[in-house]
């Protein structure tokens, strides 16, 4: 299997990238749409996590029978396009590895500090730019 120089795998997410970027986007509009832009529950973000979780399990457990088809369709379509249509679907692959790999444990943990520290960033960040403003 060839891997790409850094340059080219590096070009290779970009476009991976921008697709899923772009499909996620759509797909928030699409389900918006459906269920009224000013619904209560998040129901966009919701739909692209399952969806690019379920992605990425079919992606993953391809690639597992059918063999590696080489680094560059890993780069385009696993960090790529469901990079960039949700990074939710790569920490979702993450802890199900954990948990095959039996350590259940440490899965809880990544599970845990991943949303705690990701939402504790997330008011961080707000509320600097808030006393900044």
């Amino acid at each position: 299997m060839a891997v790409p120089s850094p340059t080219i795998a590096s070009l290779i997410v970009a476009v991976g990238g921008s697709i899923g970027a772009a499909a996620r986007y759509n797909a928030g509009r699409f389900v918006g749409h459906l269920v009224g832009v000013n619904a209560a529950f998040p129901w966009p973000t919701l739909t692209v996590n399952v969806v690019g979780s379920l992605l990425m399990g079919l992606l993953t457990g391809w690639l597992a029978r059918h063999g590696d088809p080489g680094e560059t369709w890993r780069l385009l379509l696993g960090v790529g396009v469901l990079g960039g249509f949700t990074t939710f679907s790569s920490f979702s692959l993450e802890l199900v590895l954990l948990v095959e790999r039996g350590q259940p444990s440490l899965a809880a943990i990544y599970a845990a500090v991943s949303v705690a520290a990701g939402i504790a960033g997330l008011f961080l960040g707000l509320m600097v730019m808030r006393a900044a403003a």
